[in-house]
């Protein structure tokens, strides 16, 4: 076989960060990421972004060099990403808070309401209903976090973990306070509205585990290729009939099951945040499989169906 040259240039200065020489043509990115980790020991693989134009995407870890479009003599450019965490801790700090958060307002601390012992319980039946469901939500995530999620990217940058959690455990604060506020009043339609806004979180959890699952199995062997998610024989996933990501569908439903229970502008005005958010991230996905799959459903909407 003909070896490669690999050049590795800083994407912004284009100065030469190093020359490899006699690169094997079927050596794959993960093995050129290794190959620069030696020269650069600080800049470990998960730091580093490797791209064939510096304003371009980064290559993937499984990426071929005799596939990609260079010579015998190839010219890569390297990023670095800054420190990383794991994805599995991130989830798992991310969830972990707003789990106890709600706690310290649910039991009705004496430093948050500043009330005495005839205070420290709520008079209405919804308001224990909301701290199971919502503690069953972050329990869920937490186990989904463990047990379930496969990542196609092992790590994301450090610095962003510390917004996550103030987006994630604020909102949580921010709920709770309101949703165990002394003066807080139950829904306008008592019972039936509770009643149905449970069955509709109870069906939004089980159809959000199932499309995870479902996500997962298509990984089942270790392998971070993305591949086409299709329906299965469980009813919740069938939603992959309309839209490329029912996972963000369940999501969204739960929270609006959860605010139709509370009925609290708080847990409306997270909601609408919650959509908008996985709105972005349903479209770019959507996008990504349209771009990658020649053979993709083209009925399907990336999060609502028929519709968006």
């Amino acid at each position: 076989f003909v070896s490669h040259q690999v050049e590795i240039l800083d994407w912004e200065t284009k100065k030469q960060l190093c020359f490899l020489d006699k690169v094997e043509p079927n050596a794959t990115i993960r093995e050129i990421r290794l190959m620069f980790h030696k020269l650069y020991p600080r800049w470990y693989p998960a730091r580093q972004s490797i791209k064939l134009d510096p304003k371009g995407k980064s290559l993937r870890d499984e990426e071929i060099l005799q596939h990609l479009p260079v010579g015998t003599t190839a010219t890569l450019y390297f990023k670095d990403l800054g420190p990383q965490i794991g994805w599995t801790t991130v989830f798992l700090v991310e969830y972990t808070g707003p789990l106890f958060i709600y706690f310290l307002f649910y039991f009705r601390m004496t430093f948050v309401y500043g009330l005495d012992e005839r205070f420290t319980s709520s008079p209405h039946p919804v308001v224990n209903l909301a701290c199971i469901c919502h503690s069953f939500h972050y329990i869920k995530r937490l186990i989904e976090t463990v047990f379930v999620h496969r990542f196609s990217r092992g790590t994301m940058p450090l610095r962003k973990i510390v917004k996550n959690c103030l987006y994630y455990w604020g909102f949580a604060a921010w709920l709770a306070y309101y949703i165990n506020h002394p003066l807080y009043t139950p829904p306008s339609y008592g019972k039936k509205q509770i009643n149905f806004a449970v069955i509709m979180f109870l069906l939004c959890e089980a159809g959000n585990f199932s499309i995870h699952v479902a996500l997962s199995d298509l990984r089942r062997n270790g392998s971070k290729t993305r591949k086409i998610p299709y329906p299965t024989k469980n009813p919740f996933t069938w939603l992959f009939f309309f839209v490329s990501c029912p996972n963000y569908t369940y999501e969204v439903g739960t929270w609006i099951s959860f605010t139709i229970m509370t009925q609290c502008v708080p847990v409306g005005l997270f909601t609408l945040l919650c959509f908008i958010q996985m709105t972005i991230w349903a479209k770019d996905k959507h996008c990504t499989y349209l771009r990658e799959f020649k053979d993709y459903p083209s009925h399907r909407m990336p999060i609502i169906p028929f519709l968006l």
